[in-house]
């Protein structure tokens, strides 16, 4: 069974968070998500049980076919925010922008 971790924080609709633990757009984005206190859910594909991380990367690239991190699925594909797009996740989290 996958397990990802929860964040607690504003729910702004249903967060997977795929990403890799030495990923630096990952933190970069995990930063962002918890400094506006925004709820997700995350695993850290790299940090999976070997069999898992097939299941997961799978999984990620039906939302993300260059399988690249960080994948965020919203409310079930919904739509998906690949790398560290700053503007949706403004968008996102309601930050107004210039």
């Amino acid at each position: 069974m996958i397990n990802f971790t929860q964040r607690e924080g504003k729910y702004v609709g249903d967060l997977k968070f795929y990403a890799l633990s030495t990923c630096g757009w990952c933190r970069k984005t995990k930063d962002f998500l918890d400094g506006h206190g925004i709820g997700y859910s995350f695993i850290d594909v790299d940090l999976a049980p070997p069999h898992e991380q097939k299941k997961l990367m799978r999984k990620q690239r039906k939302y993300n076919p260059a399988g690249s991190f960080p994948t965020i699925v919203v409310d079930g594909g919904a739509d998906v925010i690949i790398g560290y797009d700053e503007d949706k996740l403004n968008q996102l989290a309601g930050v107004m922008t210039v």
